[in-house]
């Protein structure tokens, strides 16, 4: 489509000199060549009077402007990149939508095209042996060439704490004593957002603290499993069995090893002896183990005592240039691991289970859970279950004035590390513009603000 065009552009005059012409019943002829609509306004005797000259004017604003011989149209353009937008990153784009208590999680995958695939699947399993070999994990396997990616997204994870720790020194972030929402900001927004305890007396406003890590990165437990392969979790064993955070389990399942936390490690492929049941392959014949020594040591948590603070400016953009950095390859390998690790979350609650098959924990606490006997809905998990990015308001400009109540639709959103690393001075990554909404213009007076349409 054509771009905005001046009015001279839009509005095209011609003389006439015929000023006896009949008035037609035909006001507006559509040129389906051109995609252009072709008006004509006409007084009694023809032709609408302007000045001194009787002329006849013709709109062609309607789709775009007129488009010349030598402008290429829109089908014309898509056709030639072969109808495929060339920009991955759209433009603008809605904020996360947050679902009600009563609202269950969407599937990742959607059930029709779930049942399309089985089927298709059971048809080329008909001329394939049934006796084939599982490829790992799901023979009890490492996939060795993950082990490397789950050591980084493990070390990323601790880089990202750490980092987080000393960027609360210089870097004011807030959250509400009532509710979990968090501002990035010098001040707290002014939003009538708050559904804590007592908002209605409040009128919605929050009421700002400062913030700690578990704020920003928000902590996701799940239980640890020695045998990812074994028996499932019941109700019983709920409480004697550790919880850990769902990413340092997904790493443990991937190759990493923590003294604290022993996983078993097969050398030989399960034999399957049924649809569910296995049993191990004899290792005795194997020569013993060698624990070997990880090429990339463990990084270790630094205490909130011993938080250095930087000291420049030059040190702040460096440290939140690394933050970014630790963020974005934590959920980059996070995803790779996902792929082959399977990982399920409750579609009722933000419970999550790293494993080929939920726990029996009858734990769940969300809308109706007295009908599902408090078992939870388990289904496939997405990168943002395991690792929430925790969308905040984005401020245009910090030493600015903060943020007007009226103008809240005209503001953008990000998660609250990328936000963090940006008041700091980090550049901003592409993937994130799109809900920062940054080439939108904020008005500067309310009354501007109610003009724009």
């Amino acid at each position: 489509m054509a771009s905005m065009v001046s009015l001279s552009n839009a509005i095209g005059f011609s003389h006439t000199t015929n000023h006896n012409t009949l008035f037609s019943t035909s006001l507006c002829k559509l040129n389906y060549s051109s995609n252009m609509v072709e008006m004509k306004t006409f007084s009694q005797q023809g032709c609408r009077k302007i000045g001194h000259d009787r002329r006849c004017f013709r709109v062609y604003g309607l789709y775009g402007g007129r488009k010349e011989n030598n402008e290429k149209s829109d089908d014309a353009t898509s056709k030639q990149s072969g109808g495929k937008n060339t920009n991955e990153v759209p433009q603008n784009a809605d904020f996360p939508r947050q679902y009600s208590r009563k609202e269950k999680k969407p599937f990742p995958v959607p059930i029709v095209e779930l049942r399309r695939a089985a089927r298709e699947r059971i048809k080329k399993m008909k001329d394939v042996p049934k006796k084939k070999p599982m490829p790992a994990p799901k023979n009890g396997l490492l996939v060795k060439n993950l082990i490397p990616y789950a050591y980084d997204v493990y070390n990323a994870r601790i880089t990202l704490i750490n980092n987080l720790k000393k960027l609360l020194k210089v870097v004011p972030v807030h959250a509400c004593g009532w509710c979990s929402e968090i501002h990035v900001g010098p001040v707290g927004h002014p939003f009538k957002s708050c559904k804590g305890t007592q908002a209605n007396r409040r009128n919605g406003l929050h009421e700002w603290t400062n913030a700690h890590v578990e704020d920003i990165l928000i902590p996701v437990d799940t239980f640890h499993l020695y045998d990812r392969l074994g028996k499932r979790i019941p109700h019983e064993k709920r409480f004697s069995i550790p919880r850990i955070p769902a990413v340092v389990e997904l790493c443990l399942q991937a190759g990493v090893e923590i003294p604290e936390f022993p996983t078993k490690r097969r050398r030989k492929p399960i034999i399957r002896i049924g649809k569910k049941e296995f049993v191990d392959a004899d290792e005795s014949e194997l020569p013993d183990k060698v624990p070997d020594n990880p090429t990339t040591p463990l990084l270790a948590e630094i205490p909130d005592s011993e938080i250095v603070a930087p000291v420049n400016k030059e040190e702040v953009v460096h440290l939140a240039e690394e933050t970014l950095q630790a963020w974005e390859q934590m959920r980059r390998g996070t995803k790779k691991l996902m792929r082959m690790y399977q990982v399920r979350v409750c579609g009722y609650c933000p419970e999550i289970h790293v494993g080929p098959s939920g726990h029996k924990a009858q734990n769940c606490g969300a809308h109706k859970h007295q009908q599902r006997n408090g078992q939870h809905g388990w289904q496939a998990a997405v990168i943002d279950d395991l690792i929430p990015p925790r969308f905040v308001w984005h401020v245009p400009d910090v030493n600015g004035p903060p943020l007007e109540r009226e103008l809240r639709n005209f503001y953008g959103q990000a998660p609250a590390v990328v936000e963090m690393c940006i008041q700091a001075g980090a550049a901003l990554p592409e993937q994130y513009k799109s809900t920062m909404r940054l080439d939108i213009g904020i008005p500067s007076t309310l009354k501007e603000a109610e003009m724009v349409v």
